[in-house]
């Protein structure tokens, strides 16, 4: 996975911490072609760092097209025989839930037109209709079908590309192991995608923070909310940290599968709560391809997910959308 893809919008912002127990254990480090930051209380003072960093490891040997050892580059490239990992089941059924719950906004088979872009590990084309025209023909999730462990393509070159939300459903991996070992109390962040379980000791919640959508690919942005998380996953995807510069026209790297194009809307960052990364991950990145108005109405039918959403109007104004039940988790961090 690309640096790139590193933060979308969450940063970790609570530093100090005061507590009359034990104090909290952090570390953080280099997985994914991005950073991660891990903070939890253990009464037996436990450094998990190295079994972390195995399991990133591991799952980036499922993942990552930008291994090419990994499972599903070994199934773009249509080697035989190649059996999947529970890693990639969990989220191949998940991208065929998403895909189907957002219409075909969320297409993980969107992969070669990624590539051609020059937002996956090939080289960038040169695009003009005629060529992304050719390619759409082999994408769309129908094309491809998970038969007990193996993938089966309807067309050879039908590629499939995780990184989208690879990273969310890694927060979630990490987490079970936190889990396994008796960690209640943990917020966990890989590349911007966030899990907090349980409070901290003093009974604060954890925090992140929402960047404000200011185009900047290099450094972190000034807030816009402050984000309260318990037993909560959050995740941000925004078209103001990975983008091209073509003709002095502005292509974001979120790609509309319907047209291969970049998406073109005035919703500049979308911000998901669930229960899970996996989820948070997924459908933040359909909601920002489908846009403000359709994102709207799809919320509306799909209560599980809360949703913060920045836009700017006909002046370009910044302005926010945000489900009701959000209002008990979130600060303006402009106040």
């Amino acid at each position: 996975m690309k640096r790139t893809l590193l933060i979308f919008g969450f940063m970790i912002c609570s530093s100090r911490f005061l507590f009359s127990q034990e104090e909290p254990i952090k570390f953080e480090g280099y997985a994914q072609g991005t950073t991660y930051h891990i903070t939890y209380f253990d009464k037996k003072n436990r450094d998990f760092q190295p079994e972390v960093e195995k399991i990133l490891a591991d799952f980036d040997k499922s993942v990552s097209t930008y291994l090419p050892t990994s499972i599903i580059s070994r199934i773009n490239r249509n080697e035989k025989n190649v059996v999947v990992d529970k890693y990639f089941i969990t989220c191949f059924n998940k991208a065929k839930e998403v895909w189907k719950n957002t219409d075909g906004a969320f297409d993980p088979t969107v992969y070669p037109i990624v590539n051609l872009w020059g937002w996956g590990p090939s080289k960038k084309q040169k695009v003009d209709k005629k060529l992304v025209d050719s390619i759409l023909q082999f994408v769309g999730f129908e094309k491809i079908e998970l038969v007990g462990n193996k993938v089966v393509k309807k067309d050879p070159r039908v590629g499939l590309d995780f990184n989208a939300f690879a990273q969310g459903y890694s927060v979630d991996v990490v987490s079970e192991f936190l889990n396994s070992k008796g960690i209640t109390q943990y917020i966990v962040e890989i590349g911007g995608e966030v899990y907090a379980n349980g409070k901290q000791h003093n009974g604060d919640y954890w925090t992140a923070g929402i960047e404000k959508p200011i185009d900047n690919k290099e450094s972190t942005n000034p807030l816009k909310a402050i984000v309260k998380l318990e037993n909560m996953a959050v995740s941000t995807s925004g078209n103001y940290r990975r983008f091209i510069i073509i003709d002095g026209v502005k292509y974001a790297h979120h790609i509309d599968p319907k047209t291969g194009y970049p998406t073109n809307n005035n919703l500049l960052s979308a911000s998901v709560f669930a229960k899970d990364c996996i989820t948070t991950d997924a459908n933040a990145t359909g909601l920002l391809v489908m846009g403000l108005e359709k994102t709207k109405k799809f919320l509306e039918t799909h209560k599980e997910l809360q949703a913060y959403l920045i836009y700017s109007d006909e002046k370009g104004n910044l302005m926010v959308y945000q489900t009701p039940g959000l209002e008990i988790i979130l600060a303006d961090a402009e106040e």
